[in-house]
């Protein structure tokens, strides 16, 4: 069994527990084990999003949190389809060739986001790099929809835009009180989980650019944990996410989706994950949320709070 360091000079060695092998009865340890909520309002949920013909990062990235986000009737909307352009390694939601954007999109959007309640709405993306903008302007007339029908504060979970700061720009334009732009994993385990196209340098200047071109907008990112990062690469990403004037942060443990995906290679132990998040407050972040079934948007309203 895998052994990692101390996560501190000072700290006791946390315990991790690793994936058995492949031809091994997989069993989660007990944290990762939860009741599923009761009730009709998740009914309510799903019913709505596919009565307007929505899509949900919650459904095609096979969350664990669905059914408790939907209890709740909140959700992340997943704009630009339901195919993506990147062969991410660790991701559900399917690849190949997308449709072209919907125009009504935004519309419909605003309105479920108006039926829901929402204070707070969540909108991220597929990849779109068969898209010139990968999709920024989508992205500004979703905002835009959103804010005019509801006056909910926006947060946006975007892709990379492949370095192209004028989509970034173009995001940035519609002022979107959260941005938030996933660092996933470590610089060493980049390209085998974020495919070939990804950059971490590119990642941290994104960050850093949307602080540049709005400082009143907050920055936010985050990782999975749990790919084969050791405890000292971790802390590294932590602080290049705040020198680079990163806000808010979450990170949470990386589960596989499927057959096919990049294989867990450990299970982070509770303590790890709030010693996690004890450094990550000391280094400066406004709010971090750490444990094993934190997500991007896992309670995003509450950190935006």
């Amino acid at each position: 069994m895998r052994v990692s360091e101390p996560l501190l000079s000072s700290s006791p060695l946390l315990p991790v527990v690793e994936v058995p092998p492949a031809d091994a009865v997989r069993r989660l340890p007990r944290w990762l084990k939860r009741e599923v909520p009761k009730g009709n309002v998740n009914h309510f949920t799903a019913g709505l999003l596919e009565e307007l013909k929505l899509e949900t990062v919650c459904d095609n990235a096979k969350c664990p949190n669905r059914m408790e986000c939907y209890s709740q009737k909140t959700a992340t909307f997943m704009i630009l389809g339901n195919v993506c352009t990147r062969p991410c390694g660790f991701c559900a939601v399917h690849r190949g060739r997308p449709q072209p954007p919907e125009e009504d999109e935004p519309e419909r959007l605003a309105e479920a986001s108006f039926r829901l309640g929402l204070k707070h709405v969540v909108i991220t993306s597929v990849t779109r790099d068969d898209l010139p903008d990968g999709g920024a302007e989508h992205y500004y007339r979703c905002i835009v929809a959103v804010r005019e029908r509801t006056g909910a504060t926006i947060e946006v979970l975007t892709p990379d835009f492949v370095a192209q700061k004028h989509a970034l720009d173009r995001v940035i334009a519609a002022a979107p009180e959260v941005f938030n732009h996933n660092t996933e994993t470590v610089p060493r385990l980049y390209r085998p989980v974020r495919g070939p196209k990804s950059d971490y340098r590119w990642t941290l200047q994104f960050l850093r650019h949307v602080k540049e071109v709005n400082p009143q907008i907050k920055t936010k990112s985050g990782l999975m944990l749990g790919l084969g990062e050791t405890q000292a690469e971790v802390l590294d990403v932590l602080a290049d996410l705040r020198d680079h004037d990163c806000d808010l942060l979450t990170l949470g443990q990386y589960l596989q989706p499927g057959e096919g995906y990049l294989p867990v290679v450990e299970y982070i132990h509770p303590e790890l994950f709030a010693e996690y998040g004890r450094h990550a407050t000391a280094l400066g972040f406004k709010q971090v949320a750490s444990g094993p079934f934190v997500r991007s948007s896992y309670h995003a309203r509450e950190m935006v709070q």
